[in-house]
């Protein structure tokens, strides 16, 4: 049985792909709507939130063979998790990694490597700030909401649980865009026009996240964007292809 640690979009369809060869998988996601698009797959699916303990038993209950980390490029938390466990445990580990967004050159676009960083720099660029980074790391940009020279406005998925955190955040319903991409550049520059925004916030999430689209919206209209860098984590198996993935899996069977 091999476990995917899922809740994307790509994990989802490697799930489904992997389900096809005829490899025995089991879903990993962490909300009601993560389980529920999995709700006509032949898939089976745990929504549990998954710390250190419970997924090392699930792993051990579970008979699970090898973990593919399929999930989000900055959920480091889990990544890290996972990956101890499967070297305590002596069991293959795949990262399963989208590709990076090819950057192109734009002299309003500054990387940084943390969220503290990017709040000071939009702060110093703009009053009003766009935020299309979901709704985890909103709290880093939350302190200024009580600051009237500033404007946030949020793009996040439209979830009761994520609604609710925003609100107790300390955004209002004109702050937020609840939506759920990727959005394409027309949709992205009509809302960057919409709010006036001064600043665009973003994460590399890859082509599969909609980073693409948001910076060459954001270009098309000369506003600076701020990207938040992936964070960096040593994995010692990755794969970006359904094809590197079989190749890992039929060579880890190989060898047990």
């Amino acid at each position: 049985m091999i476990l995917i640690l899922a809740g994307t979009q790509d994990a989802r369809e490697l799930a489904i792909s992997l389900q096809q060869l005829g490899f025995s998988i089991t879903a990993s996601v962490i909300s009601k709507y993560g389980e529920f698009l999995y709700e006509n797959l032949e898939i089976k699916v745990q929504s549990q939130v998954l710390d250190a303990k419970t997924m090392r038993d699930f792993i051990v209950a579970h008979s699970i063979t090898t973990v593919i980390d399929a999930t989000h490029p900055y959920a480091m938390n889990v990544s890290k998790t996972s990956l101890a466990i499967c070297e305590t445990l002596n069991i293959p580990y795949i990262r399963y990694e989208r590709a990076k967004t090819a950057l192109p050159s734009y002299d309003k676009m500054s990387i940084v490597t943390d969220y503290d960083e990017a709040v000071s720099l939009a702060a110093a660029i703009g009053k009003r700030i766009f935020l299309t980074i979901g709704s985890r790391n909103l709290k880093y940009f939350a302190k200024l909401l009580g600051n009237k020279e500033y404007f946030l406005v949020a793009r996040v998925l439209p979830d009761e649980t994520v609604l609710h955190e925003c609100f107790s955040m300390g955004f209002m319903p004109n702050q937020l865009i609840l939506m759920q991409g990727p959005f394409s550049q027309t949709l992205n520059r009509e809302l960057y026009k919409k709010y006036q925004a001064d600043v665009i916030i973003t994460k590399d999430s890859g082509a599969v996240g909609g980073t693409d689209t948001k910076i060459s919206a954001a270009i098309e209209l000369n506003i600076p964007i701020i990207m938040i860098a992936r964070p960096k984590l040593a994995y010692k198996t990755v794969a970006n292809t359904l094809e590197e993935v079989i190749y890992l899996l039929e060579k880890n069977k190989m060898n047990q």
